[in-house]
């Protein structure tokens, strides 16, 4: 049996695999849609206690690879007036000394990226897949240039819009959207002195919004908007964006307003999506993780680490059995649940931010003694973040 996989998509989930293969004598190669010179500015995320440890388990030292975030431990709830409702755990730190770190996105990626190049294993950009035949033993993958890849897995890592998962479910989901907008930015100066490593969001009368300070002094922040409808190209301008997002946080006692003044580029808008349940993840040689399996709402905080354990759980599977198609149902056995799970959670976490004036009363009433009544059983993210590969 040939050893040499072919992965589709080189954002987070596909470094990840391409990694864990590697690591058990695979022979990857990644074949990523976009230029190697494509703009990777983008917003920030949160990779969680879980994702880190998954990231140990192929050898790797999260400081090292997340050097240029910093840690989260922690996450303050509060509403409109400024009522603070909740304060939370985001991860850590955990025994083995690892804490919930925040990090731009293109910083990840890259710092991924250059992971899988002090290995060897070379990452072909231009490259957007079109369409896979397999054969009992074989797998060949077709480009959109014309050209096509033949190996003995093929793992569809390429997003919230997968090819890949397109041609394992002919007719199957699509992105749903979520009802709500999403904005972010970082500000040019500093604007207020934030305790350290606290990430602060509230829900505003019109719009949740969300901040934390950098070491460098300056604010990241993000905001989602809700809409009835998705926001499309020309919706707005970027001036019209700013005063839109100006307008929603007016009234509200965080400092929403002075943060989006001090930002001199604001990312967005775009539309916050999810994904319903995907019936088929895998073929006898082709597989889905990550995005491509399971787009899990911003709202959840685990989009990143879900992709990260897929990764490191399909690479031990294949690591048990020499079998492809064994490897690749005990790894479906092994996630499907578990992400599942998570995407519902981060559905549910969303709702909770566009809720009119009566349910946002009734939230800022039930939310305390909810938090309170889940946290003497315990932390109630505790069976998210304390999960193991």
């Amino acid at each position: 049996m040939t050893k040499e996989a072919i992965v589709i998509g080189g954002g987070i989930a596909g470094p990840v695999a391409a990694l864990a293969l590697h690591r058990i004598g695979w022979q990857p190669r990644v074949y990523e849609a976009r230029p190697a010179d494509s703009d990777e500015r983008g917003a920030f995320l949160t990779v969680a206690v879980n994702g880190l440890a998954a990231l140990s388990a192929l050898d790797l030292d999260p400081a090292h690879v997340l050097a240029a975030g910093f840690a989260t431990p922690t996450v303050e709830m509060s509403n409109g007036r400024g009522r603070r409702l909740a304060v939370l755990p985001l991860g850590g730190p955990t025994p083995d000394g690892i804490t919930s770190t925040t990090i731009r996105r293109g910083d990840l990626y890259a710092a991924l990226r250059a992971e899988v190049a002090a290995r060897g294993i070379p990452i072909e950009h231009g490259r957007r897949l079109t369409g896979f035949t397999e054969t009992p033993d074989r797998v060949t993958a077709v480009f959109a240039d014309g050209t096509t890849a033949e190996g003995g897995l093929l793992i569809g890592a390429d997003g919230l819009r997968s090819r890949t998962r397109a041609v394992l479910n002919p007719g199957g989901p699509e992105p749903a959207y979520v009802g709500l907008l999403n904005a972010g930015g970082f500000t040019s100066r500093p604007v207020e002195t934030a305790p350290d490593r606290l990430v602060r969001m509230a829900f505003g009368r019109r719009s949740f919004f969300g901040w934390v300070t950098a070491p460098g002094g300056e604010t990241w922040w993000f905001a989602n908007p809700p809409s009835r409808r998705p926001v499309r190209p020309g919706d707005f301008t970027p001036e019209s964006w700013r005063a839109y997002l100006l307008g929603l946080f007016a009234d509200d006692a965080f400092p929403a307003t002075e943060i989006i003044r001090a930002t001199d580029e604001i990312l967005g808008p775009w539309n916050t999506e999810d994904l319903r349940r995907v019936p088929v993840w895998r073929s006898g040689r082709a597989v889905l993780l990550g995005d491509a399996a399971h787009a899990v709402s911003p709202s959840a905080g685990q989009g990143v680490s879900m992709a990260i354990e897929d990764a490191v759980t399909l690479g031990r599977c294949l690591d048990r059995s020499a079998v492809v198609p064994e490897a690749l149902a005990a790894y479906e056995g092994l996630r499907r649940t578990r992400v599942e799970r998570v995407v519902r959670q981060g559905r549910r976490n969303g709702s909770g931010k566009t809720t009119g004036p009566v349910g946002s009363a009734i939230r800022d009433a039930m939310f305390p003694v909810v938090m309170r009544m889940l946290s003497r059983k315990g932390d109630p993210q505790a069976w998210i973040l304390e999960h193991r590969v």
